[in-house]
């Protein structure tokens, strides 16, 4: 199940960790934000606004929060 409507600019992830759990992510260049919203099923449950600048930041956190978690699965296998 999608959050309803999608947006028009920008994509939607589905969540793993519950049924119809969605981020949404959706450029607003009138506005000078992306927005990430957290969607259950058709509801609105939280979103954060940023601005463009800050984009860059969030995308090196998250791909170092996989560096990390890649790191964390190896050392718990070996």
């Amino acid at each position: 199940m999608y959050a309803a409507p999608a947006p028009r600019r920008g994509d939607v992830v589905v969540g793993r960790d519950a049924v119809g759990r969605v981020l949404r992510i959706s450029s607003h260049p009138e506005h000078g934000r992306v927005v990430l919203s957290i969607w259950q099923d058709v509801r609105c449950i939280g979103t954060v606004r940023l601005a463009p600048q800050d984009v860059p930041e969030v995308v090196r956190s998250l791909t170092a929060a996989v560096v990390v978690a890649g790191e964390d699965d190896v050392a718990v296998a070996g």
